[in-house]
């Protein structure tokens, strides 16, 4: 099993509304680093959420990849903000995995105390400087070093 982040506004999509719809397509990430991420994603891999681009950035939520990775429909919606007139439905340029909610945190875990662990961290990539990918790779121990600080 692997370990990954996942960033969302919560204004656009937030823990409590994975909550209530429980399993959500993760479409609309149009970065080649990121898309690269989710298309290494295995059902049953873990996700710190992390509600970003707002008052309290940090980690919110437990969620899981709960589909095999698939290709973004968004893509091919002329009316969608994540439309890609040179994607092509026989060969698609972006694709997603479904999410599913485990858990809420009993508090967040804000990015200012992440900081502050820093060194207990290790080479964290959310952490590095000018990174604003919506999807890492967190490895076993920053997961459960994260959980721990809940």
């Amino acid at each position: 099993m692997k370990h990954w982040l996942m960033k969302s506004e919560p204004d656009e999509f937030s823990i409590d509304a994975l909550k209530k719809v429980g399993r959500e397509p993760w479409s609309g990430v149009r970065n080649y680093q990121a898309r690269n991420f989710m298309k290494s994603m295995q059902v049953g891999d873990a996700i710190l959420f992390y509600h970003s681009s707002c008052e309290a950035p940090g980690v919110v939520g437990i969620a899981e990849v709960v589909s095999e990775v698939y290709p973004d429909p968004t893509q091919f919606m002329p009316k969608s903000d994540y439309y890609d007139p040179a994607s092509k439905r026989e060969e698609p340029r972006w694709w997603l995995v479904d999410v599913g909610f485990k858990r809420k945190l009993k508090r967040v875990v804000t990015l200012e105390q992440l900081k502050a662990e820093a060194e207990a961290l290790g080479e964290f990539a959310l952490l590095n400087r000018g990174n604003r990918l919506s999807v890492l790779p967190v490895s076993a121990a920053q997961y459960q070093h994260i959980l721990s600080l809940e």
